[in-house]
């Protein structure tokens, strides 16, 4: 499959369109996070759809997106497209020895990409790096995983959740979500706030020696 041919012509387009197009030529980095966040969104609901042919087109969005903000960065020779795809592909050539080597794959593949990146850029705890404008749940999940990787217990967190079933979580999702509403609660705001005890823990157990 050759797509050079393709992806040469879209950042050719962008680069006409940003010369061209009174609108493209205004747009900032901080200017199109909007449309970052409403693509990445799109992207998901085409997923959940299961159309191939507006998975296609969502797709396509979000990696004008990506060759956006390339152009604008390119213009005052930050960088360019090559060095964002240059440095993705280093990432993963470093993160899976067990593909670009003979290393041995990993039992834990999560664990060993979360630790490959916490050396790589030298975190002092299993927390840094996680995007604090996250929602509160799935801001809870990537504290999970990441404490996981580290060898922190989720049960020792005072956080298991093994007592309900796989099937039945969206559903206990939505009842704590009613009880919140029962109690004049703010759920997200419950959530942060139950997130922020937990992440103290995670905290205190990585400075226990």
């Amino acid at each position: 499959m050759n797509t050079q041919p393709e992806l040469s012509r879209l950042v050719a387009v962008m680069h006409r369109l940003r010369t061209g197009c009174p609108w493209d030529a205004e747009q900032t980095h901080a200017s199109l996070v909007r449309y970052l966040v409403e693509e990445t969104l799109e992207v998901v609901e085409a997923i959940e759809a299961g159309d191939d042919t507006e998975l296609t087109e969502e797709l396509g969005d979000l990696l004008l997106q990506v060759v956006f903000h390339a152009e604008i960065a390119a213009e005052t020779q930050r960088f360019d497209i090559e060095d964002v795809a240059r440095r993705i592909s280093d990432k993963l050539i470093a993160r899976h020895p067990y593909v670009f080597t003979d290393a041995e794959v990993p039992t834990d593949l999560v664990g060993s990409w979360e630790r490959a990146k916490a050396v790589e850029k030298s975190r002092a705890s299993a927390l840094d790096g996680i995007p604090e404008r996250l929602s509160a749940l799935t801001r809870a999940h990537k504290v999970l995983v990441r404490a996981r990787s580290h060898g922190l217990d989720p049960e020792a967190l005072d956080v298991s959740g093994a007592d309900v079933a796989a099937e039945a979580l969206g559903a206990e999702f939505l009842r704590l979500v009613a009880r919140a509403e029962e109690l004049g609660l703010d759920p997200e705001q419950e959530a942060r706030a139950a997130l922020r005890a937990l992440e103290e823990r995670v905290r205190a157990a990585e400075r226990q020696p």
